[in-house]
């Protein structure tokens, strides 16, 4: 049996195995949460009883994202600041897990809890949900390897546009352009999850790994490509004012005034 940790609850259901992060309300990611995630994800790649994986969260929201307020006060205090790169490093190792995933998107998947939810092989979700990629519209670069991952998923042109925007789509509306796959209610988010893991579980499990890993072709290496620009990018914009505006303009629930500096 696979252990979890703090941040990281395990457990068993036949050959289904539900991965639940344990930060509530919000999940904010971190370099620890996303190396125990994955530390819990590679464990479960061994362990034969495991055939597939149920992400979930505990808590209001699947996952809010970075906690980008936190960094910037820390930095202003002179405090060592956790950077993207490393983040992304860890984050590299949940995409070249071998057994299929599905996210339970109950809750906000904000920013780099949407890219997370987006490594994932499918994800269920309900109306109450919001999924958006907010990075530019804080002054920000999008990140946790998104400039492959949702163009894959829902084509450039719309990829694009929720980059650009930021704008929070709503469960209906991300089962219908193809950022999620199933569509139920709230309270029933981490069943259906389940449910799905349950029935892949019954696929043999070589054969399904193999596919899995053939339909993923490229992958693994187009994420690392991604998030190494990600995190290049980032790192400029982190100095801008306008990246101080909008992590500012949101937490006090206002529309940010960006002077292009």
């Amino acid at each position: 049996m696979v252990a979890g940790n703090e941040d990281v609850g395990v457990s068993m259901d036949g050959y289904v195995a539900t991965v639940e992060m344990r930060r509530p309300p919000n999940n904010f990611l971190d370099i620890e949460l996303i190396s125990n995630l994955a530390s819990v994800l590679e464990a479960l790649d061994e362990e034969p009883d495991c055939r597939a994986v149920v992400l979930a969260a505990a808590g209001k929201h699947f996952c809010a994202g970075a906690n980008l307020g936190k960094r910037i006060e820390e930095e202003a205090a002179g405090k060592a600041v956790q950077r993207p790169r490393h983040l992304y490093h860890e984050a590299r190792r949940l995409v070249a897990t071998r057994k299929p995933i599905i996210a339970a998107v109950h809750g906000s998947a904000i920013g780099a809890g949407l890219g997370l939810a987006l490594v994932a092989d499918f994800r269920v979700t309900c109306n109450e949900a919001r999924l958006a990629c907010n990075f530019a519209a804080l002054g920000y670069h999008p990140g946790f390897g998104m400039t492959v991952t949702l163009p894959r998923l829902v084509g450039h042109q719309r990829a694009k546009w929720l980059a650009y925007t930021g704008k929070r789509i709503p469960g209906d509306e991300a089962v219908a352009m193809g950022l999620a796959d199933r569509l139920t209610e709230q309270d029933r988010v981490r069943q259906v999850a389940q449910e799905m893991a349950a029935e892949l579980a019954q696929i043999a499990p070589l054969s399904l790994q193999a596919t899995r890993e053939s339909l993923n072709k490229d992958l693994v290496h187009e994420f690392r490509e991604a998030t190494e620009r990600e995190a290049f990018e980032q790192a400029l914009l982190r100095a801008t004012n306008d990246f101080k505006e909008g992590v500012k303009a949101s937490s006090e629930r206002r529309p940010a005034q960006f002077t292009g500096s």
